[in-house]
């Protein structure tokens, strides 16, 4: 069934069985006014509280929505239900009490929630079910005074059959919760009764939807769907009454296209002949019908997809339906000011998902959160990849009186989802709060489900993480502005970046604290530069695909939350504070580096081999013509680093111009790959232009004017090669490979050149300011007037000796002529002198890299992101092109960055 046929028959079923229920005595519900009010807020009421069905999942026509008004007040405890006696106040379900929506807006520790309800007549004869989206987090239910179930767990779903204790006419429903969120007894991922900074308000009570519906005495609890794409089927368990007869039925667009019969409780494989495979860009759906043999039915539905991991081009990667999908996404934590744990509607639910998948995102990171089935639905249809967090303890060291808890909610969690076809990762600890026994943990999520990525702990290189256990399958660092190299993956682990960014606009009118709001990082001052300060960072990650085999990135965040002013959006999802074209075509940019069909964002690159046993070779020039080679001198970084240039022939395409030659580019002659000098003909810039292809895990190379024929190395030699062809680099064998390069950071990472372990100075190449010279003073570098009549303290503090960087020696870093072993560095983004502490952090902050200026050389931060060496009002500093500081203004930045490199003032 396509996607607009399967929303169409949702509705349909809703709208045919939703009941209003009847309340148990006329309580007022009156909402409070919300820190932020959505565009939503206002369309929340007693008769549309969630109206939609809540499983989509697993789904029956005939329902009894119970969420609504009910009567609730707080208690001391639990052993007093008020059984036959009305409550004071009116809260709104499923609404968390915290919430404005919920009209209550306070917590409890305690609290009692009642109702009356009917059942139809029509259901005479069944078994009727009460069903719980989630409660956090101890439930008691009372159905006429008779206790019918407790639970414990805050973020799975849970039924009571109430069938003994209904008395035909009106029933009394009385729900207990305890909830007293601190403690450390059990999962509350964010949750705090006292918020403040990234930990925030608390969803006590009922927060999802509660519904009543009929089944037989034998039924369907649970369909456990495992797409099996080898074998052209549906792995379907029917979990239910044991025993009973099973048929099962595949649809499309309302035609059954396989069908299967079994029993409860065992494997059934039903057939999917040519199936249409589910992918973020196809979410194909197809619909299940099952029946048991006591008549007991129900629909659901899910996605043909595989899901693994593999070394592909050199680098173990994630696969989706068997071939590497680079996995960018948010790190979307579900709060909303006006109902916090709950989205006030479905369309709003809806909505967060979309405008990320509008966003260039292909993927959805869910923070600390389980959401609703309805949520999973709509990442289902929508077409975004996730990966599911474990909610977490509420402390940040390991506590051992929450592990019962923790690991029996996990088994939860793990064994409702796992039949979502979206979920690609599971993520049991986060930078190690609460982290114990992972490598345990892993097993223990394997052993439920075998068939997903584990990621045994996102941000394991920070905070209070435990040492690896290395029995998971995901390498997960957290850099949030990336000025450190991820690290790679390994023979059995995938390398992802599970979170960055972090950057911050206020927007007035639309913060939850006016004032308080923070990021990780500067707070940008207006779009255009919180949006380059996006692009900057998105393109380090694509530097990253192919350099040091990233495999996904995780930006925070969609949705400001609170007071962290992090989102694309802010909390109230009213205003969107980047540029949506940029953000999404950068993303996109990245996504198309990552599948090979677009070259890096860099002016300089190098190409590494990507075949099998070869990956420590690089494409170089040498003699005039090119070939592979380890390289390990600094010849051969720079023959083997190249400019990215617009093709010569057509500007779609690219051309690599030499980084040492200047003018001369790789082109093929005789099928030759060489170095040459552009004479300028027609047929030099046919030659030496190449259009980025999807390779094996890379870029492939299609010569412009040779097309079907591809850059390829052989025996160390470099062609342009024809698979099947008549020439030895023709031959078939390992052609994928062997024309599939990474393209990433260049192996000389400078592109411009400074004498090394000699006196130069550096002159303001700005109008007007062109007597002044780059100096330290009182341990901060400056600019100030030097001419041959100032004193010689002043023109010694104005000369520096060029020394090979201290964290790359293709970059630079400059030591005082007058201070050995002292060298300027950037801390706080001030450019300063200190001596050399041989940190790795000094090392990074005294490195710099020349780039071409405009009229002189740019001192580019090798780990401060889009920032260069700047001269502002006498002051010096690393800044960006309009970033979030005064000195990051745009105005004559390109003038202000440049330095020309002059003769020393003390040689």
């Amino acid at each position: 069934m396509t996607r607009r046929v399967l929303g169409v028959l949702v509705g349909t079923l809703i709208t045919a069985t939703f009941i209003t229920p009847t309340a148990a005595h006329a309580v007022e519900w009156v909402p409070k006014t919300p820190p932020l009010a959505t565009p939503w807020t206002s369309q929340v009421s007693p008769a549309n509280a969630l109206p939609e069905y809540p499983r989509p999942q697993l789904q029956r026509p005939e329902w009894q929505n119970l969420n609504g008004v009910w009567e609730f007040a707080g208690a001391p405890n639990l052993s007093n239900p008020p059984i036959g006696r009305p409550l004071p106040e009116g809260v709104l379900v499923p609404y968390p009490i915290e919430s404005a929506l919920s009209g209550i807006k306070r917590h409890e520790d305690n609290m009692f929630y009642r109702r009356t309800f009917t059942v139809p007549s029509t259901w005479n004869g069944r078994q009727v079910k009460l069903n719980f989206g989630a409660v956090t987090w101890e439930t008691r239910v009372w159905v006429n005074g008779r206790q019918v179930g407790a639970h414990t767990g805050g973020f799975d779903a849970f039924s009571f059959d109430i069938t003994s204790a209904l008395n035909g006419g009106t029933n009394e429903i009385v729900v207990g919760v305890h909830s007293p969120v601190d403690g450390s007894r059990y999962p509350i991922g964010k949750q705090r009764r006292d918020p403040s900074g990234i930990f925030y308000t608390a969803a006590s009570g009922i927060w999802q939807t509660v519904w009543l519906e009929p089944v037989r005495g034998a039924h369907i609890t649970r369909l456990d769907t495992t797409p099996n794409v080898g074998a052209g089927a549906l792995d379907l368990v029917v979990q239910g009454t044991a025993g009973q007869s099973v048929t099962a039925e595949v649809l499309s667009g309302g035609q059954v296209v396989g069908r299967q019969t079994g029993t409860t409780g065992t494997s059934l494989r039903v057939p999917v002949p040519n199936a249409r495979l589910w992918s973020p860009d196809d979410p194909f759906l197809y619909d299940l019908r099952v029946t048991l043999g006591s008549g007991d039915s129900a629909t659901g539905y899910f996605g043909m997809r595989s899901l693994g991991k593999a070394v592909v081009g050199g680098v173990m990667r994630p696969l989706l339906n068997g071939k590497f999908v680079f996995q960018q996404g948010t790190l979307d934590q579900g709060y909303w000011p006006d109902g916090i744990y709950t989205a006030p509607t479905d369309a709003a639910l809806r909505w967060d998902l979309e405008r990320q998948k509008a966003l260039g995102f292909n993927m959805v990171r869910k923070h600390i959160k389980v959401e609703p089935a309805r949520w999973f639905y709509h990442a289902d249809r929508i077409g975004l990849l996730v990966w599911q967090d474990m909610p977490s303890l509420d402390a940040v060291d390991e506590v051992p009186n929450g592990r019962t808890h923790f690991e029996s909610e996990l088994r939860r969690m793990v064994d409702q989802l796992k039949g979502i076809t979206s979920i690609v990762q599971w993520v049991p600890f986060n930078e190690g709060w609460g982290e114990y026994d992972a490598g345990r943990i892993v097993d223990l999520v394997r052993s439920i489900d075998n068939t997903r990525l584990i990621n045994h702990n996102s941000g394991s290189n920070c905070c209070v993480s435990d040492p690896d256990p290395g029995n998971g399958d995901v390498i997960d660092d957290h850099h949030y502005q990336i000025t450190t190299a991820t690290r790679p993956p390994d023979s059995t682990r995938v390398a992802v970046l599970g979170e960055f960014g972090g950057l911050g606009r206020r927007i007035v009118g639309h913060e939850y604290q006016p004032g308080a709001g923070f990021a990780y990082g500067a707070l940008y001052p207006d779009e255009q530069s919180l949006t380059k300060r996006y692009e900057e960072v998105a393109k380090q990650v694509a530097r990253l695909v192919h350099t040091r085999g990233l495999s996904a990135s995780v930006y925070t965040e969609p949705y400001d939350v609170e007071n962290e002013v992090n989102g694309f959006y802010t909390y109230d999802r009213r205003v969107l504070k980047m540029t949506e074209s940029r953000v999404r075509d950068i993303n996109l940019k990245v996504l198309a580096i990552a599948r090979g069909t677009a070259v890096g964002p860099d002016d300089v690159v190098s190409l590494r081999v990507t075949t099998s046993g070869y990956t420590d070779r690089y494409l170089r020039h040498t003699g005039g013509t090119a070939r592979t080679d380890v390289i390990n001198t600094d010849l051969g970084r720079l023959d083997a680093t190249f400019h990215v240039r617009p093709g010569l022939a057509d500007a779609a395409c690219v051309s690599f111009e030499s980084r040492n030659f200047p003018g001369e580019f790789l082109r093929h002659s005789n099928s030759v790959v060489r170095k040459d000098v552009n004479d300028g003909t027609s047929l030099f810039r046919a030659d030496a232009t190449f259009c980025p292809r999807e390779g094996s895990g890379g870029t492939a190379l299609e010569s412009y004017n040779v097309r079907g024929a591809f850059v390829r190395h052989y025996n160390s030699n470099v062609y342009l090669a024809r698979s099947g062809g008549p020439n030895p680099w023709d031959t078939a064998s390992s052609f994928a490979a062997d024309t599939t390069w990474a393209i990433g950071f260049a192996l000389w990472r400078s592109g411009a050149e400074l004498p090394l372990d000699q006196a130069r100075s550096f002159r303001v190449t700005s109008p007007g300011f062109t007597d002044r010279y780059l100096r330290h003073r009182d341990a901060l570098a400056r600019t100030d007037v030097v001419t041959s009549s100032s004193d010689g303290l002043l023109k010694s503090d104005a000369t520096f000796v060029v020394r090979r960087g201290l964290a790359d020696p293709t970059c630079y870093s400059l030591e005082a002529r007058n201070f050995p072993n002292q060298y300027l560095r950037h801390a706080d983004f001030r450019v300063r002198l200190a001596t050399n502490d041989n940190t790795d952090i000094f090392r990074r902050d005294a490195t710099f890299c020349a780039q071409q200026g405009t009229g002189g050389v740019r001192l580019e931060s090798f780990n401060e992101l889009g920032t260069n060496m700047r001269h502002y009002q006498e002051e010096v500093w690393v800044a960006s092109n309009g970033g979030a500081h005064a000195y990051d203004n745009p105005a004559s930045y390109s003038q202000d960055v440049s330095w020309a490199v002059s003769a020393p003032w003390v040689p």
